[in-house]
């Protein structure tokens, strides 16, 4: 019987930090809060804006549900886009919040599979390096324990809409990982909506670019210095092999700066040298 506690107590920390709100993007409008993921949802696109949620290595070794059928999302008050939008539109019904992370529990896998959470994708996309990306942040939650996750459409250069609801087809996605365990880390992706055979890695761009492509602050609850040193720079030692560690952007710019000056003032000093020969040359001559 001592067990029943302690399963109980464990189930209600999961749901605890799975459904952590410290780090919704800003601004945070039109939020719909499911058990284990919130999203900011856009009317004018019929999807969500962006999906946050808490991966952490328990509800990965726990994965194991049957997947679900997709559903209106009741919790969105203009009422979310319908299943019937996708069919025969040629994009396949894409999770933002993948169904593979929430696969612990039948809650979880059931929200997965509301509508707010899908975006229209490419199908070779969907289910390429998208899907690629998506084990690899699984493995990455494995391996640190718990993970922050933003991810979304990018609605530039859209691929027109779909549906009775007029569902906008996204011409991007991102994905934005940040681990606070050990020695913190963040790493950013945006990738096309199309089939590409390119490594993740080439995907990889600043935190920075991510905000200017999508008009969104994130995580910016992080104390600025921490913030700044994350978001301006692409560290792919952290996360993937075979990388050595990069020079942080800051340093390589005072570098390059401090360089700069140097060939300005020795020119400068040059100028000022052969100036001075003329002119001294000049006086000689009259004298």
């Amino acid at each position: 019987m001592r067990l029943l506690p302690i399963l109980f107590l464990l189930f209600a920390v999961n749901i605890s930090i799975a459904n952590s709100p410290d780090f919704l993007p800003i601004p945070s409008r039109d939020i719909v809060r499911h058990t284990y993921y919130t999203l900011s949802y856009n009317e004018n696109y019929e999807q969500a804006n962006w999906v946050y949620y808490t991966l952490t290595d328990s509800m990965v070794l726990n994965s194991g549900e049957e997947r679900g059928n997709f559903k209106m999302d009741q919790l969105v008050s203009t009422l979310s886009s319908k299943s019937s939008d996708y069919t025969k539109s040629g994009y396949d019904r894409g999770h933002l919040c993948p169904a593979a992370d929430m696969g612990f529990n039948p809650v979880a896998m059931e929200e997965s599979f509301f509508m707010s959470n899908i975006s229209p994708q490419v199908p070779d996309f969907n289910r390429g390096i998208w899907k690629e990306l998506e084990t690899t942040v699984r493995k990455w939650a494995l391996k640190e324990h718990k993970l922050y996750v933003v991810t979304g459409p990018v609605f530039k250069d859209s691929k027109g809409s779909i549906g009775k609801d007029e569902v906008l087809v996204p011409g991007y996605f991102f994905k934005i990982i940040y681990d606070p365990t050990d020695v913190p880390k963040m790493i950013a992706f945006v990738l096309p909506n199309e089939k590409s055979d390119r490594p993740l890695s080439d995907f990889a761009v600043t935190v920075d670019k991510a905000e200017q492509l999508t008009g969104f602050d994130f995580f910016s609850q992080l104390p600025d210095d921490q913030e700044n040193k994350f978001e301006a720079n692409v560290q792919l030692a952290s996360w993937f092999t075979g990388y050595a560690p990069e020079s942080p952007v800051a340093a390589k710019i005072r570098t390059e700066t401090a360089s700069s000056e140097i060939h300005f003032y020795v020119i400068l000093i040059l100028i000022i040298l052969i100036v001075s020969i003329f002119v001294l040359l000049r006086s000689r001559r009259r004298n």
